[in-house]
């Protein structure tokens, strides 16, 4: 749910292939052999014939296996001069470990017992209230600051929700690494166990799905409980622009 800016990375997605219907492809591939102008003997005949085609080379040996160590390694050295608190970062906890592990393709055991594990990390609110103000929301779905080089200590976190999801239709320009979510609450019927549900992803998205691409805003304390009530009100609010429109 988060975009970060061009200076700390950069995500490149999709691509083309160009296919051929195989046998146009092979067709066009081979030589079309001149119709002779008379009688040619046995041996022209046979030499006429297209040459058999050559045995297939050896597939190349796989590429060896960048072990964990030699990715660890790397990635503390792109760190060597950050902020000790930085350097902590980059310390994978008991669930990132397991989701390397398996490049986040978890057998069912594994993925069990990463839900039950981070759930425990989930803080609900105490009043029991889980929306918030949806105008508050949108400007925190919309804002992509916080928690780079570049941020003074005093900076405001953003969601950055628009790098991965489009939310209001309205909006032109948005990420797709993640679902739309544009009518999120209409299409609940803004009931209570999908908003508790809903609270529970943005706070803890490993919590619902192993190996989530979308940060754990709220374990990692990335984003207030005041914040995420506001972008939960930006989804749920019937009077927000992501179901009115």
């Amino acid at each position: 749910m988060m975009k970060l800016h061009v200076s700390m990375l950069a995500l490149a997605l999709g691509g083309a292939l160009c296919c051929t219907a195989p046998g146009l492809s092979r067709a066009a591939d081979q030589a079309i052999p001149a119709k002779p102008a008379g009688p040619m003997s046995k041996a022209a005949d046979k030499a006429a014939k297209p040459a058999a085609a050559p045995a297939p080379a050896k597939t190349a040996a796989a590429a060896p296996t960048v072990s964990t160590d030699t990715v660890d390694a790397y990635i503390k050295a792109t760190f060597g001069k950050a902020p000790t608190d930085w350097q902590q970062r980059i310390v994978p906890d008991e669930t990132m470990q397991a989701c390397n592990k398996y490049r986040n393709d978890v057998p069912h055991d594994v993925g069990d017992a990463i839900m039950k594990r981070e759930i425990t990390r989930v803080a609900y609110p105490a009043d029991g209230k889980f929306l918030g103000d949806w105008k508050a929301g949108a400007k925190i779905a919309n804002n992509g600051q916080g928690g780079q080089f570049s941020d003074k200590p005093e900076t405001v976190h953003g969601g950055n929700c628009y790098a991965c999801h489009q939310m209001a239709k309205s909006e032109v320009s948005f990420g797709t690494l993640g679902p739309s979510l544009t009518h999120y609450g209409k299409d609940r019927n803004y009931t209570e166990a999908e908003i508790k549900q809903a609270y529970t992803k943005i706070y803890n998205s490993q919590a619902v799905v192993p190996c989530s691409n979308m940060p754990r805003f709220g374990t990692n304390g990335f984003l207030t409980e005041q914040q995420i009530k506001d972008v939960m009100a930006f989804l749920f609010d019937p009077e927000s622009p992501v179901n009115k429109e």
